[in-house]
């Protein structure tokens, strides 16, 4: 229903582990349709989690250019979101293809510290806002804390929302 005379933004939503990427098209659907934004839920080879290279970028990338072809898509105007396994390869695609994805948010995704080499991959200090709920584990929060401050150390402007009472479920909230 999208008019082809003006094109939409596109937002690739990366699901968590265990998950498939309908569960977060099905939670974003009518929002979507109602901000006339097209999202794509792209399934990880393996449901465990997201790998690279096997799930990107070069996946992701041909994804949006099908995605392209096919629908009046805003090129300036692709995100990515994630969630949990989702949120970290988010982050990280984030870093490889930062000249290619307008901005992500991350439920609950971290990236690793024997990853933070990746920030030096990015090309763009592209717009990263995260989320998190407070009855994560302490380390986990840590973590996300820590990946905050690292990208806004490195020229990211990265946000972090703490959800209070909220644990790591995306799903169900």
């Amino acid at each position: 229903g999208l008019d082809k005379s003006s094109s939409a933004p596109l937002i690739i939503t990366l699901h968590g582990s265990g998950r498939d990427g309908q569960i977060l098209v099905e939670k974003w659907k009518e929002l979507a349709g109602k901000e006339r934004v097209i999202i794509a839920g792209p399934d990880a080879l393996n449901r465990s989690s997201w790998f690279v290279p096997q799930d990107g970028p070069q996946f992701l990338h041909d994804l949006v250019e099908s995605l392209k072809a096919k629908y009046p898509i805003n090129p300036r105007r692709v995100y990515l979101f994630g969630h949990s396994a989702g949120g970290s390869f988010g982050l990280t695609i984030s870093m490889f293809e930062s000249q290619y994805f307008a901005a992500t948010a991350v439920s609950a995704g971290a990236i690793e510290k024997n990853a933070y080499w990746i920030l030096d991959r990015a090309k763009r200090k592209i717009p990263i806002k995260m989320f998190v709920g407070t009855r994560e584990p302490s380390s986990f929060l840590d973590q996300i804390r820590a990946t905050r401050d690292l990208l806004n150390e490195n020229g990211f402007a990265a946000q972090l929302v703490e959800i209070q009472g909220h644990d790591h479920n995306y799903y169900g909230r």
